[in-house]
């Protein structure tokens, strides 16, 4: 009895060793034209094998080259124009870099330093105020979540004055909890006037409703005279 792990490593394991043995075997028929028409049957075989990626763009295109990396880029077969014969391997992406540089505090994060930055260069003092004042509330969550629950807002404001430096001013009466609750009631208030909207529009359509028909169903001018 033979194991897997014992026979040759798979090229592509999910169209199974079956058609790499056929691949294989095509590698050696002789007769061109044979070997062509013998290469074209297992492009269908592969095809009836997964129906449902059939609506895929230029999926026959991609099985004839799947088919070639298969055969170890040894096939000596006429391929369709709008197969790519590069190794599959050339087309990878590049690996991504991993971001550089020391994060003062790592339980905030390194956003928030980029946020820092940000609001340094906006010339509006108010709104470098407010962003600074959401950056400020951002940073006492964060700091829940990963250190104490409880924090006062003086030990915020003394990191995020030891972030920003010389670049920015920090207020030390800086309120973090109320920029959260300004949040919060704001869309509390958003949310009462959508359904505030809502409930005006349905009283105007029953309105409109009762002038149409004389009253709702099962008011007296809808009930039938003796």
């Amino acid at each position: 009895m033979e194991y897997n792990t014992s026979k040759t490593k798979l090229i592509i394991p999910e169209y199974g060793r079956n058609i790499q043995t056929l691949v294989n075997h095509a590698k050696t028929i002789e007769d061109k034209e044979y070997r062509q028409a013998f290469v074209e049957e297992i492009v269908r075989l592969v095809q009836n094998m997964h129906p449902q990626a059939r609506n895929v763009e230029d999926y026959v295109a991609k099985l004839w080259s799947h088919i070639y990396k298969i055969s170890g880029y040894d096939l000596d077969v006429d391929f369709p124009e709008n197969v790519n014969l590069e190794p599959i391997e050339s087309k990878r992406p590049k690996m991504i870099p991993y971001p550089v540089g020391s994060v003062r505090f790592r339980h905030y994060g390194r956003n928030v330093q980029e946020m820092i930055k940000k609001a340094a260069q906006m010339e509006d003092e108010e709104k470098r105020n407010e962003f600074l004042q959401i950056i400020a509330a951002y940073m006492k969550m964060a700091y829940k979540s990963w250190n104490q629950p409880v924090v006062s807002d003086e030990s915020i404001i003394r990191d995020l004055k030891e972030l920003v430096g010389d670049q920015i001013e920090i207020d030390d009466n800086l309120s973090l909890d109320s920029s959260f609750a300004y949040r919060k009631r704001r869309r509390s208030d958003d949310r009462d006037n959508r359904e505030n909207r809502g409930s005006g529009d349905r009283r105007d359509n029953y309105r409109k409703n009762d002038r149409r028909t004389g009253g709702h169903k099962g008011t007296p001018n809808h009930r039938r005279r003796k």
